[in-house]
Order: structure tokens, then C-alpha cells, then sequence
């Protein structure tokens, strides 16, 4: 499998040497590289991405910014040399940090986690599957399959969220904001319901008040999403 990536940084050393490291990388395919977003959002249009070796600290637009501009399967590997920003990066879904300078290793170490991604989601469209069927998520340093028949809930927490399934009792712990978990689900099978939950609507028992039943969670209806939320079960 070759996976067609992108290089944004503005730093002309960080550029080459990226550009060098995919070069020797055999699964990867270099089809951009450009030295600022703004650049890059120009020709965002005319191609599938597949990974993106992205700089944060930018001039005009920076690359947490441009990242919430790129399509959803789309995978992010951050590349900074500011530490504080890998929880920022994790809010818009990265897949991987890489704090400069790096090596080679390092490199190769966060675009075989790409590859794995791909690999696991093309495996899970063979099976015939009309429409995607799950997520990945990074949790342990594994990468997730989680089918979206098994969440019951999704809880957000500060910097990360707990995923709860019907097939185990502990929850899948990942670093994920809510709102980028939120565009991840298909909105036909899930509603947000409380700024810090997500539920399935075929897992819910019952509704009492101002609280959902699923199994043994009760969980809250926020104030801002009752409205929205009664609507829908009452088929309006």
C-alpha cells in the first residue's frame, strides 16, 4: 500500500529534510510540499491526502488551524519544535507528534502508524461493507478498531474522552477532543446530549427527566441540547 502524503513547514531545513525522509520511506508518496498553509489550502482541492507532515507554529495560519480544513480521514502527524502543543494536537485527531529535531527512526516509527491505520480501514471495507462500520482509535499505544454497534456513550473528558462498549467493562481511554470524536460518528446512529456526552440512540432504555438510560449509565441532558435531543426521539 502507498499512502500519498504532504509536507507543510516553513522552515526550508525542516522541508528538505522531511522531503528526504519520505524519499527513502517505500510506502509513502510525496504529492506536496509546500513552506506555508496558506500555500497548501491552494491546492487542498485538486487531490486525495492521505497524510500530512504538518508544522504548528506558522505565519498567517498556523498548522493547528489548517488542520480543521482538511478532510476527515486525513491523517495528521504534527512536526514542532514546542512540546506544549502535542494536547492541542490530539484535539484535532493527530495520529502522531514528532517533536524536533527527530530521526529518521522516529520519523519512520509515526508514518508506520499511518500505514496501519490505512491498512486496518481498507481490510475493513473488504468485507464487504457498504458503508465504514467503525473508528480507530490510539489508546495504549495500539490503534483501536471500535465498531460503532458496540459504543453505548462517548464521555469527554478534559483532554480526553471515554469510550464505553456493550463488550467490555472498562472504557477505551484516548486522547480525542469531543467535537473531533463528534464528527467521526454517523449523526443517523448518535446525538450529543450534555456538553461531555455522546450516546448511541439504538443503546437507549429509557429517558427519565433529565437523564438517559443505557444499561447501568444514567447520563445527563444538558440544558443546551434537551430541546434538540426530545425532538428527535419524538420523530420530529
Amino acid at each position: 500500500m502507498k499512502l500519498n502524503c504532504w509536507i507543510v513547514d516553513d522552515e526550508p531545513l525542516a522541508l528538505e529534510l522531511l522531503d528526504s525522509y519520505v524519499q527513502k520511506t517505500p510506502f509513502l508518496n510525496s504529492t506536496g510540499k509546500y513552506s506555508s498553509a496558506i500555500q497548501a489550502m491552494n491546492n487542498m482541492p485538486n487531490e486525495r491526502i492521505d497524510v500530512i507532515f504538518l508544522d504548528i507554529q506558522m505565519p498567517e495560519v498556523n498548522g493547528m488551524e489548517f488542520a480543521r480544513f482538511l478532510d476527515k480521514n486525513t491523517r495528521i502527524i504534527f512536526t514542532t519544535a514546542f512540546s506544549e502543543y502535542a494536547l492541542d494536537g490530539y484535539k484535532v485527531n493527530a495520529l502522531d507528534y514528532l517533536l524536533k529535531p527527530f530521526s529518521y527512526s522516529e520519523f519512520l516509527s509515526a508514518s508506520k502508524k499511518a500505514l496501519e491505520w490505512f491498512e486496518m480501514k481498507a481490510a475493513s471495507e473488504e468485507k464487504g461493507e457498504s458503508e465504514v462500520s467503525g473508528i480507530f482509535v490510539r489508546s495504549d499505544y495500539k490503534l483501536v478498531h471500535v465498531l460503532f454497534d458496540d459504543i453505548l456513550l462517548v464521555e469527554g473528558l478534559k483532554d480526553y474522552i471515554k469510550i464505553f462498549t456493550g463488550k467490555d467493562p472498562k472504557p477505551i481511554l484516548t486522547l480525542m477532543s469531543m467535537k473531533s470524536m463528534e464528527d467521526e460518528l454517523p449523526a443517523t446512529r448518535f446525538i450529543r446530549v450534555h456538553r461531555s456526552f455522546i450516546v448511541n440512540r439504538d443503546k437507549i432504555v429509557r429517558v427519565e427527566k433529565n437523564r438517559i438510560i443505557i444499561g447501568k449509565h444514567e447520563i445527563p441532558i444538558g440544558e443546551t441540547y434537551r430541546k434538540a435531543f426530545m425532538e428527535e426521539i419524538n420523530g420530529k
